[in-house]
């Protein structure tokens, strides 16, 4: 569940480079959409305030939550990401992959992990040239 769609769709299309691959629209704006980035897929639905059947949240919806996505090159996509001005923070060795998180605009961190045999613990900036 998300805020607002269309600052959502900006940050994991514009920032991440996910792709609309299915769509809801039943009141002239997309309230449901299926994003895809190679083999990741996500799903975001807006909240719809002030029906009747609406659920109530209190505090940031995301708080708490956190997604992990495996890919190749955690790395690769960590440089991508700021190229494009998102805030990303510097990657480390957390379980023998590398892990870049970040948080979307409603607060779920997002983490995007790949394999290593770099020494655990070991910050990007600390890694052997």
């Amino acid at each position: 569940m998300i805020s607002n769609m269309e600052t959502s769709l900006q940050f994991y299309m514009d920032g991440l480079g996910f792709r609309i691959m299915n769509k809801w629209i039943p009141r002239d704006r997309i309230e449901w959409c299926w994003l895809q980035r190679e083999g990741a897929a996500i799903m975001l639905q807006e909240i719809r305030k002030g029906e009747p059947h609406a659920k109530k949240f209190e505090g940031k919806l995301g708080e708490g939550v956190s997604i992990c996505f495996q890919c190749e090159d955690a790395l690769e996509l960590y440089h991508e990401f700021i190229s494009k001005k998102v805030e990303v923070s510097e990657p480390f060795v957390g379980n023998n992959m590398w892990d870049i998180g970040l948080s979307d605009p409603d607060g779920y961190r997002l983490h995007f992990e790949s394999n290593t045999d770099v020494p655990e613990g070991t910050k990007y900036s600390e890694r052997k040239k």
